[in-house]
Order: structure tokens, then C-alpha cells, then sequence
């Protein structure tokens, strides 16, 4: 039996997936938990062989998760399985260890071959995401952009996100104009609607 831990922050979702899921001759899921950090808890708990995560969940992302788990637990293998289709999204989850990335629009007994391919070593990635991915190349952002990217998103003013992350002002410009001149775009608000739609943020 391949043993499954399923981290889904949706409840109905979480539940639906488990149902079927454990309709599969050979898969058990032995966990379900609703947060990036519980999905590590749990993985640590019942060391299953797959980690299937969502990506947006509260307390600690399912990127943050496989970060963790392929430090903490090297033999789980994980799938991400996302509302998402964001290039950039595809990235960071290779780079943080994951074996395969789905969409959730797709069947489950594609989702279960997939476990189960991850499970033998292969690597599974949508095809359509995987295209999308080459298209629009690497993330140009630092580490920095994209945090006063983050930290400008919702409308605050550069003496806010300067006064947030400990940076003067002209600081918080020099990083905003970078993003800018980076993604292509005219104002702050665009680059981080840009570099949210691509998974940067």
C-alpha cells in the first residue's frame, strides 16, 4: 500500500480527495491536515511515502512544506496538486524538491497514477504548465524585490513598506523601480499583479 498524506486547507476538497483517493486498491491515506506546518507535523508523525500538497494554505505554504520535508523526511515523495497554474509556482516547487505538480482540474485516476509514478522516481508535471513555464522564463526578481513588491501589493505607501521591513525610503524606490523595470511594467501595482500571476509571490 502506498501510504498518503494529503495537506488540502479546503475541508470539503481535503475530504473529497481522501474519499476517492482511498477507493485506490493500493493507496491508503493515512493523514489529512489543513496547513503547511501540519502537513510537516503530520509527515513527521506517520512518515508516509507521498506528501500530496496544495500550495496556498495558511500557516506555512505547500512550497514551504516541500522545503521542509525534503530536509526533514528524504524519503517522502511530494505532489503538489493546485488551483494554480503559475509558471513561477512550477519553479519554486522543483527547487524545493517536489517530484510533480498538477492542476486540480484534472481526473483522479490521473491523480492517482500520478502518486504513483512520483512513488517509482519518475517526475509528473502538467503539460500545459510546463509549456507556460518555458515561456516565461526564471524569475528576475531577488529575493528583496519581491519581498517590498509583497510588502507595496495591497496599497501601502512607500514610508509604510520601508517603515515594515526596516529599509529607508529611498531604499524601498531603488527595490520597486527594479521590480518594475524587471517585469515590464508601468507602476508597482502592476509588476506585482504580474509577478503574482506568474508565481513569483
Amino acid at each position: 500500500m502506498i501510504r498518503l498524506l494529503l495537506a488540502e486547507d479546503q475541508g470539503m476538497m481535503r475530504g473529497a480527495l481522501a474519499l476517492l483517493l482511498n477507493l485506490e486498491p493500493d493507496i491508503e491515506v493515512v493523514a489529512e491536515v489543513g496547513t503547511g506546518a501540519g502537513a510537516v507535523e503530520a509527515a513527521r508523525r506517520v512518515r508516509p511515502d507521498v506528501a500530496l500538497l496544495d500550495i496556498e494554505m495558511p500557516d506555512g505554504s505547500g512550497l514551504d512544506a516541500a522545503a521542509r520535508l525534503r530536509t526533514d523526511l528524504p524519503s517522502c515523495r511530494v505532489l503538489i496538486l493546485t488551483t494554480f497554474s503559475r509558471p513561477g509556482y512550477l519553479r519554486r516547487a522543483m527547487e524545493a524538491g517536489a517530484r510533480g505538480f498538477l492542476v486540480k482540474d484534472g481526473p483522479v485516476d490521473e491523480l492517482a497514477r500520478a502518486v504513483r509514478r512520483v512513488l517509482a522516481g519518475d517526475r509528473v508535471i502538467d503539460p500545459a504548465l510546463a509549456a507556460q513555464a518555458l515561456s516565461v522564463g526564471p524569475d528576475p526578481l531577488t529575493d528583496r524585490e519581491r519581498e517590498v513588491l509583497a510588502a507595496a501589493m495591497d496599497g501601502a505607501t512607500v514610508a509604510d513598506v520601508a517603515a515594515e521591513l526596516h529599509l529607508s525610503e529611498s531604499t524601498v524606490r531603488n527595490y520597486l523601480s527594479a521590480a518594475i523595470g524587471k517585469t515590464g511594467t508601468r507602476n508597482r501595482i502592476e509588476a506585482a499583479r504580474t509577478a503574482r500571476s506568474n508565481g513569483w509571490l
